[in-house]
């Protein structure tokens, strides 16, 4: 009723009397705001905590976390992120598996470890890394042992948007075109007009701000390397 209503988390955490932070990972784990049935998350609920209350003998203990951190609430982060990858866009599978890599303090898992952690087939994993790869959200590299292994680092973001930029620089092409076919003066022609150049200025704008920020992100991230170091 408060996402109906137009309420800010914070507020409707105010009228529940519980953390904002309850209600914002409640939403985001179901669908975001615009998404959000109270019905659904309910059922999804009961099946995580029949999920937590199955046999030990069924499912693996965990071993300690090397940071100390608390696995429910890590678990609860994991779903908070893949449903934010499936609200930007992402189908499921991918998203699982880029949470996946992620949270792993590595940054990366080999297709038997994805297997495991998240209880589907190879087939599945090979489909959604491709994909993956095509977005370049995830890249590749050869382990000593010759397995292969998925990698997620802070630059793959960049590439990813990058790539997303060309697709616009395309699409600006192919508008310019319409504008020659349909008429400069034309109502048609002047829509695809401004199209383009919309298009064109804020590409323009994103890939300088794209390569400054990540020009400050390599510099800091080479200064606490050479601190820790």
């Amino acid at each position: 009723m408060g996402l109906a209503d137009g309420l800010a988390y914070a507020e409707i955490a105010r009228r529940l009397d519980r953390p904002t932070s309850t209600v914002t990972r409640e939403v985001m784990r179901n669908g975001g705001p615009t998404a959000y049935r109270a019905e659904m998350a309910h059922r999804a609920t009961e099946r995580r905590s029949h999920r937590r209350k199955r046999s030990p003998a069924t499912t693996p203990a965990a071993a300690p976390d090397a940071y100390g951190r608390d696995a429910e609430a890590v678990r609860d982060f994991e779903e908070t992120l893949t449903t934010s990858f499936i609200a930007s866009g992402l189908p499921r599978m991918m998203s699982r598996i880029l949470t996946c890599l992620y949270v792993t303090d590595s940054g990366g898992l080999t297709a038997a470890e994805l297997v495991q952690r998240l209880q589907v087939s190879p087939a599945s994993i090979s489909k959604s890394i491709a994909f993956l790869e095509s977005q370049e959200l995830v890249r590749r590299e050869r382990q000593d042992n010759r397995r292969e292994r998925y990698v997620v680092d802070h630059d793959l973001w960049y590439q990813s948007m990058i790539a997303s930029i060309r697709a616009n620089e395309r699409l600006v092409e192919v508008a310019r075109e319409g504008v020659e076919v349909l008429g400069r003066s034309t109502p048609a022609g002047e829509r695809l007009e401004s199209v383009a150049r919309f298009l064109a200025h804020v590409s323009e704008d994103f890939v300088r701000s794209a390569q400054q920020w990540r020009a400050v992100l390599y510099a800091d991230h080479e200064k606490s390397h050479g601190a820790d170091s």
